[in-house]
């Protein structure tokens, strides 16, 4: 195991990519339960640790790496084994792995679900960046647009999105569906099926324990 891991952040979907990620690979490490917003990410310890003041941050001894998805891909490629692995080790699979993990950080999280956090004001930040019902709104039937793609792809009766091996992108689509579900999408039953067959890992339980810890 890796000892030097260390993690900063709770509280968020984003967060819990990570902690999931180290959960499933069996990995243990320390962590750093500081939120977002809190003036937390604002000390200069943490500022020089990353200078973008966001959260999740991983610490792999003198590596460190911001970014959700960027950390979930860092530890599965670095850690995955026989018995915990979280990336296909086909080249051409991987390639898939690689684009289900861009389309699902930028068309369903950065741009529609985070704009809907942003301008929305049932659990969003309106009161911070405005206000704005019609972006909230457009925001989401482009995010029911882009998901059709994954119904597609499950369509077959695969138990994840790549097939049969449970990988990061899952991590990443299943914090995306519960996040829209707490914004009351509306989501297809195949797609909560996928999510809540996720949900019920041992690694995600114990990944959404330690994201709700503030001490």
């Amino acid at each position: 195991m890796a000892a030097s891991l260390l993690l900063w952040g709770v509280g968020t979907s984003r967060t819990l990519r990570a902690h999931w990620a180290l959960a499933e690979l069996g990995l243990a490490y320390e962590m750093r339960p500081i939120l977002p917003r809190s003036g937390e990410t604002l000390t200069p310890e943490y500022t020089a640790l990353n200078p973008r003041q966001k959260i999740p941050l991983l610490q792999d001894g003198a590596f460190t790496l911001g970014e959700s998805a960027a950390i979930v891909t860092y530890l599965a490629e670095t850690y995955s084994t026989g018995a915990h692995g979280l990336c296909p080790g086909d080249q051409a699979e991987r390639f898939r792995w690689l684009e289900w993990s861009f389309f699902t950080v930028t068309e369903l999280d950065s741009t529609s679900l985070y704009v809907m956090r942003r301008h929305g004001v049932v659990q969003g930040l309106a009161h911070i960046y405005g206000e704005a019902p019609e972006v909230v709104a457009q925001a989401a039937e482009y995010f029911l647009k882009q998901l059709r793609h994954v119904s597609v792809a499950l369509q077959d009766g695969r138990a994840h999105l790549l097939g049969d091996r449970f990988t990061t992108v899952d991590i990443l689509l299943t914090t995306c569906l519960s996040w829209a579900q707490a914004y009351h999408i509306a989501l297809d039953p195949p797609l909560i099926a996928y999510m809540e067959r996720n949900q019920d890992r041992p690694a995600f339980r114990e990944a959404n324990a330690r994201n709700s810890v503030r001490s």
